[in-house]
């Protein structure tokens, strides 16, 4: 990955350096295609000065966390051989770094990623990854919508699987932890035989 934005803003390299940590914070670090990252990886935020106009800082904030967030996008719709962009959102968990352990468990789970890949709202496989982390939630309490069907209530069955439309780009996937009032959202894409074709088929 490697992500060069630019602006024409008068704006100093501190200020620069604070804005784009803070836009990566929730958008570049927030996708995961593969759990795998490259050496090269590269966000870049360089300023010109060139229209000769100073935006505030929480203006500047706004602005550069949109354009992240579509290149972030634009790269897991990218992604080797996907076929599904998947949205992982954890809510009502205790902590930040809970939710996003468990968005990320979620998202890097190879099995789930097959099984979206084949159309298949296979809650369990979203709640076996969840249970690999230290987050703090009760078992008997979680709770899984699959594109809007919670097919997962109280860590059990919930609404039919049958009522669950997989046949969009788009797969929407919310986990209910009980455990508190922080959400996070992570985004990442199936896992297919296109993947490992492309990523096989050649000798670097």
């Amino acid at each position: 990955m490697l992500c060069t934005i630019t602006t024409d803003a008068v704006v100093d390299s501190e200020v620069l350096q604070r804005v784009l940590e803070a836009a990566t914070k929730v958008t570049f670090d927030r996708i995961d295609s593969d759990g795998c990252m490259s050496t090269n990886d590269t966000v870049l935020l360089l300023a010109s000065g060139a229209s000769g106009t100073a935006p505030g800082e929480d203006e500047l904030l706004e602005a550069v966390t949109e354009v992240c967030r579509t290149l972030a996008r634009a790269l897991i719709a990218d992604a080797e051989g996907a076929s599904k962009d998947i949205c992982i959102t954890i809510v009502s968990a205790s902590s930040e770094s809970d939710a996003l352990e468990v968005a990320r468990a979620v998202s890097r789970s190879n099995l789930l990623k097959c099984a979206i890949h084949g159309e298949d709202p296979n809650w369990g496989r979203v709640i076996s990854a969840a249970g690999t982390t230290r987050a703090m939630f009760e078992p008997d309490e979680i709770g899984v919508a699959i594109n809007g069907i919670w097919v997962c209530r109280n860590g059990s069955v919930g609404e039919d699987r049958n009522l669950v439309d997989m046949s969009s780009r788009d797969v929407m996937i919310e986990v209910d932890l009980h455990a508190g009032d922080t959400s996070v959202t992570v985004w990442t894409n199936d896992l297919t035989a296109a993947y490992v074709h492309e990523n096989s088929a050649y000798s670097s």
